[in-house]
């Protein structure tokens, strides 16, 4: 039983990989060029916007990870694996996409994963779809907001979101293609606890032994901050997001974490734990410069 994993020398889709390689999965990875690989791991050369290339990497596959990134042309790049796939009768596809994604059509990348989900729902191809919240691990790129500025930038509100850790998603995805039950489901994958943009900075001040302050809901100061860091395109984008976090909720739903404990087999991980974790680490590499 081949797999192809599209996204995965990125965060989440190479915690994937490692996930479907502890359970002895063979695996073929959709990359752009040649570089350093997990061993063991076939690879395929290609681009999501050309499907030649996709369909070559989709020949005597048996199932696909569709994990797209966050780009202009996503839906495209979606459509196109999805439609090759279909075409060639694949046996699954497990589809990366996102919480609460029917309740935030004016984002434009949760709008175009909504259409590649309906796209799964209208045809014959066996599917399971994992709808992860905000990634844990985004915040480790917070170091110096944290530690020089002291202040937690993200615009999470006074309710906050359930935040989740891509090691839980990358072990629901994994289940999901290497296990039966899981044709037609829907994951929503959160993490056990609301977390406030106060309840944020009151962790990471706990953490590193200083006062963290949380900076606010001011959402065009947020996407001005974005723009340094970002495309413009990218910047509005996020900032539509985090305003949906704020004007719709990104709180998990009744019965998602027993749902996600029993797939698991034990309880997703706190953020407080991927917080002290990195702490650690960069703790760690501040004393060794």
């Amino acid at each position: 039983m081949k797999i192809l994993v599209t996204g995965g020398t990125g965060k989440v889709g190479a915690q994937v990989v490692k996930e479907l390689q502890h359970r002895k999965a063979d695996i073929r990875m959709l990359v752009r060029k040649e570089g350093p690989m997990p061993e063991g791991v076939e690879v395929a050369i290609g681009d999501l916007l050309d499907p030649v290339s996709v369909q070559k990497a989709l020949h005597g596959v048996d199932k696909l990870y569709l994990l797209n990134a966050v780009v202009p042309d996503e839906l495209t790049q979606g459509l196109i694996a999805y439609d090759l796939a279909r075409n060639l009768k694949l046996k699954h596809i497990v589809y990366h996409s996102v919480f609460r994604v029917d309740h935030f059509k004016d984002v434009p990348h949760f709008a175009a994963k909504l259409a590649i989900e309906n796209a799964l729902r209208e045809f014959d191809v066996p599917f399971t779809i994992v709808r992860p919240n905000y990634f844990s691990q985004n915040d480790a790129t917070l170091k110096d907001a944290l530690t020089k500025a002291g202040i937690y930038p993200m615009p999470l509100g006074p309710v906050g979101i359930s935040a989740v850790d891509i090691r839980d998603i990358a072990e629901a995805a994994a289940i999901a293609l290497t296990s039966d039950g899981h044709f037609g489901k829907t994951y929503n994958l959160n993490g056990p606890d609301v977390l406030s943009g106060p309840k944020m900075a009151s962790i990471w001040s706990r953490l590193l032994g200083k006062e963290i302050r949380y900076s606010g809901d001011d959402m065009d100061v947020f996407e001005e901050q974005m723009r340094k860091r970002a495309p413009s395109w990218s910047a509005f984008d996020i900032r539509m997001m985090f305003q949906g976090y704020l004007d719709r909720g990104f709180v998990a739903e009744a019965g998602d974490i027993e749902t996600l404990t029993q797939l698991l087999g034990h309880p997703p991980r706190r953020y407080e734990d991927f917080a002290a974790e990195t702490a650690v680490v960069w703790q760690e590499r501040a004393v060794a410069v």
